[in-house]
């Protein structure tokens, strides 16, 4: 027996070393002339490679089973082909069309490799081109280009984003599908992801606790990284900004190479921003920030699985816009020395894929250490806390047909909260938090036309935190508190493709969130508020329905949709009136039964008869009640966004230029919440212009864009500066430059 078993191990072990799956072909246009330099990518082994000049292309070592490769080149449509591997060969030609719209890409955010077309939720992505995207030191800025998302500002340096009205932890932020943990529940911290490295940014609005549990109740932002170098080269890029607003100036710097098997990058950065001036001129006290960062990357891909390990360190510093500072800080500066907030943090992740005939399974895991410090005077630390996070996921993908996904998995974190040194203020109490999750994901296509993505999840989740204070004192003592919480989640959608110009969507989503550390032990002042949870706070129950619809032509794109959020137990902070000895204002969290409403609509034209010009536009509207009444907080005023772009492949000796004009319209926010005040409407105009030179073999990209170009003096609805009285960030010019490099290798690994 023992000997039957030994030759059936080596014959199967021979038949997977020798089964080679190898996919070669051609790139061509309509016209059936080759395509040089198209892209070739496969995103399960996170492999590409770029077309030869004769337009063709090889793939080896690709896994057993069904993969899906993206096929692209600038000025073309994306096409994006399944195809089965059973150890064969396979010959497949791609005819790409010129096209001057960008149409679906792959996408990784909704729990499987599949294309925008195919999700019941849309999944919205920005391409950080950085000719395209708006420059301004404030990153979270750029993602307020989808409809729906917005932010809550503290100036340049601290914002965070808003999604359908919903923020803090109520939105899940991924780091490369990494849930990030850097004390994200306060307005007043930071995003804390650096925008260097990143490939695009993936969102999904509304509700995604099926796939990520508790905080993804309003939408997920997952910062996608930047793709591997084409196997075969080493290859990097040199990024210079300077901003006027904020006297700015960013430096960022990364290589990445590539071989048959072996892929690995490393990128640094380093940010320094002195205080931002306000519409009409006058500096805002104390809102510099400094930043620097370390990204590196390696990894080994072959058809028995991809392998992939990340680090990322970042280190910020940001001066805290509060009334002490702004007593204290008369003259303008870049140093942070008093009244500052300090993070670092610390992400090591390995991300892995194996193939097990017709099985795939990912194995990952993470773990992160923030450090969040708050500076007084000079030297004088308040507050010094540690979080500590680790996560781990599993996902089996099962056997499927190409009409057909079946996923299961687990899901997992571990938490602790560490206040450190014996500081002046413990915000939070030391405390352990642990997760630990179920779920299953089904999408099935019938008739090619309709395709329905369903599942279920199950999460528990435990918090214990240790007292705080002596018993004897009841002004400052926090008891100890064990909490316990298990809940289920779950969707239903579907897409039904009219033709291949039309599609509509719809989805019904039911997800929760539970009472973070801060919602149900703060007691203590933090920066301008003395806050106050509530240990009796019930966890959020989300019930969303979203209907959209998708139409595109090759010269039109348009996109409405709209969506309904329940919200039970909707968990929010709020003045009480009452002030502290020392005249601080008092705020407690409450929660209310809740209903957020409204939709987004967008519209891209690209004239046939005018070559290289390009208009959008979009709107975005969301209303927030209780049941009460009276209206939720930070919830952004509807917004209507224009956008004139030309491009050009030639003008003088600038290579695929652009100009652009942008406006941005916000409405008068009068639905304000019994803790705000209304705020006026404003429009604001950017401008834009940039290209690309060749200085003998050396290519520099150079872009000038000057937002709010007329110095609109301004009051955002979500900027918490109105509580100080301070306006947005005024007139900006920014310069960018980027100058790509890199060598071909010999490459025979």
């Amino acid at each position: 027996m023992e000997k039957i078993i030994i030759i059936c191990v080596m014959v199967l072990s021979y038949h997977i070393s020798n089964a080679q799956n190898k996919i070669t072909g051609k790139i061509t246009d309509q016209g059936n002339f080759p395509l040089i330099g198209a892209n070739i990518f496969v995103p399960d082994i996170n492999k590409g490679m770029v077309s030869n000049s004769n337009g063709n292309y090889e793939l080896s070592n690709l896994p057993h089973g069904k993969i899906k490769i993206q096929f692209s080149a600038l000025g073309y449509t994306n096409r994006i082909e399944t195809v089965e591997l059973n150890g064969n060969s396979l010959e497949l030609n791609i005819a790409l069309s010129q096209t001057a719209l960008e149409l679906e890409e792959i996408v990784v955010s909704g729990g499987y490799n599949s294309t925008q077309h195919e999700n019941a939720v849309k999944i919205d992505i920005i391409k950080l081109d950085p000719l395209k995207i708006t420059n301004t030191p404030n990153f979270t800025e750029v993602l307020t280009k989808v409809p729906g998302v917005d932010m809550i500002s503290k100036g340049s340096g601290v914002s965070k984003p808003v999604i359908r009205g919903l923020s803090m932890n109520d939105i899940l932020v991924l780091n490369n599908g990494v849930r990030f943990e850097n004390y994200q529940y306060s307005s007043h911290h930071p995003l804390g992801i650096d925008e260097f490295g990143i490939e695009d940014v993936e969102i999904i609005k509304g509700p995604a606790s099926l796939l990520y549990g508790s905080d993804a109740i309003g939408g997920v932002i997952n910062f996608i990284k930047e793709k591997p170098a084409p196997i075969g080269n080493i290859i990097g890029d040199y990024n210079m900004q300077l901003f006027s607003n904020t006297l700015g100036m960013t430096n960022n710097l990364g290589i990445k190479g590539a071989s048959k098997k072996f892929f690995g990058g490393l990128r640094v950065g380093q940010k320094t921003n002195a205080d931002f001036l306000q519409g009409g001129g006058a500096f805002v006290p104390n809102s510099r920030f400094n930043e620097m960062s370390v990204k590196a990357n390696a990894g080994f891909s072959d058809k028995i699985g991809t392998f992939k390990l990340f680090y990322d360190f970042d280190n910020q510093k940001l001066g805290l816009v509060e009334d002490e500072a702004i007593e204290a800080i008369t003259k303008r500066g870049r140093m942070n020395e008093i009244f500052y907030q300090e993070l670092n943090t610390h992400l090591l992740s390995s991300q892995n894929k194996l193939y097990l005939g017709k099985f795939k399974l990912d194995i990952n895991s993470a773990f992160q250490n923030t450090e969040l410090l708050h500076f007084g005077d000079v030297g004088v630390y308040e507050i010094q806390m540690k979080l500590a996070t680790l996560t781990y996921d599993a996902k089996l993908h099962l056997p499927s047909k190409e009409n057909s996904e079946y996923i299961i998995g687990v899901q997992g974190f571990n938490q602790t909260n560490t206040n450190l040194n014996e500081r002046e203020t413990k915000l939070l109490p030391d405390a352990a938090t642990n997760n630990y999750s179920a779920f299953g994901l089904l999408q099935y296509a019938f008739f090619k036309k309709l395709k329905v993505q369903t599942g279920i999840r199950y999460d528990n989740k435990t918090i214990s935190t240790q007292a705080i204070g002596l018993e004897t004192d009841s002004m400052t003592y926090r008891a100890p508190l064990e909490k316990s919480y298990g809940s289920f989640s779950g969707s239903l959608g579907a897409t039904y493709n009219v033709s291949e110009k039309l599609l509509f969507r719809a989805n019904f989503a039911a997800a929760y969130r539970t009472p973070n550390l801060a919602e149900l032990t703060s007691n203590g002042q933090h920066e301008l508020r003395y806050e106050i949870g509530d240990h009796n706070l019930a966890p959020e129950k989300a019930y969303e329905t979203d209907i959209s619809l998708h139409y595109h032509e090759d010269n039109i794109i348009f996109d409405i949709a709209g969506f309904c959020n329940i919200v039970n137990n909707y968990i929010f902070i709020s003045p009480t009136g009452d002030t502290t000895a020392s005249g601080i204002d008092i705020f407690r969290y409450k929660q209310a039964n809740s209903t957020l409403f409204g939709g987004e609509a967008g519209l891209h034209v690209h004239p046939k008869t005018l070559k290289g010009l390009h208009f959008e536009t979009t709107f975005s509207s969301v209303i927030g009640k209780q049941d009460n009444g009276d209206f939720l907080p930070f919830v952004p005023a509807h917004k209507l966004r224009f956008e004139l772009r030309g491009e050009k492949e030639k003008l003088l000796f600038f290579k695929k230029t652009f100009a652009s004009v942008n406006t941005c319209t916000a409405f008068n926010q009068n639905n304000a919440a019994p803790d705000e005040t209304t705020t006026a409407g404003y429009t604001l105009m950017d401008l834009g212009i940039g290209g690309n030179i060749k200085m003998k073999n050396q290519s520099i990209s150079l872009s000038i864009s000057a937002n709010n170009i007329l110095d609109t003096k301004y009051i955002d609805h979500l900027s918490t500066l109105k509580e100080v009285n301070l306006y947005n960030p005024g007139r900006n010019i920014s310069l960018n430059l980027k100058i790509p490099f890199g060598v071909k290798m010999n490459d025979k690994n």
